[in-house]
């Protein structure tokens, strides 16, 4: 799978219905990955499409031989760090007061199986760059070579945080499931 690449080289060359391909191949995923910075689904939702409306106004050039997705998300994480110091400067209404959209239905369509829904919530209890790091591996299907980019991180460190995070990953799900059996 080429992550979208061919998708947006026929969208720069005029074919509309490739951005409605991208859109539809990247968006939930790209909402969940934004919505790990910003905490807010709506919010996550609103960045989401910035990012894909960037794509649409800049048009920027992506060589061939690099990765789409990568660069998309990239995009997403600056769309979310660049909200984030927005707030701080110039705080509105706070974040929790917003109104939030229904998270479970849109999980519950990417998040079939049971124990996929377990991992999930799961990782949802690691440290925010664990939490990132493999997200973007298992969830985005990404290479570490794009975790890498997309996290400003080298390769070497993408490494070392997914050794780390999936020891912390481990330790969360041993403990849910001796939780469990305590329970039962």
């Amino acid at each position: 799978m080429d992550g979208g690449a061919d998708s947006y080289h026929r969208f720069l060359a005029g074919d509309e219905n490739a951005l409605i391909e991208i859109v539809e191949q990247h968006n939930r995923n790209l909402i969940f990955f934004i919505n790990r910075y910003v905490a807010n689904l709506t919010v996550a939702e609103d960045l989401a499409a910035d990012t894909f409306l960037e794509l649409i106004e800049k048009k920027p050039k992506i060589n061939r031989g690099a990765s789409f997705k990568t660069y998309l998300y990239q995009i997403g994480r600056n769309n979310a760090l660049d909200f984030l110091r927005r707030q701080v400067r110039h705080p509105g209404i706070p974040l929790d007061e917003l109104e939030l959209a229904d998270l479970n239905g849109l999980e519950d369509e990417i998040i079939r199986s049971e124990q996929q829904r377990e991992i999930y919530t799961a990782l949802r209890q690691l440290r925010p760059e664990y939490y990132d790091v493999l997200y973007l591996l298992y969830f985005a299907d990404m290479t570490y070579d794009q975790a890498a980019t997309v996290l400003k991180k080298n390769r070497k460190q993408i490494n070392n945080l997914t050794y780390r995070a999936k020891i912390a990953l481990k330790a969360v799900l041993e403990k849910e499931i001796s939780g469990d059996e305590i329970h039962a």
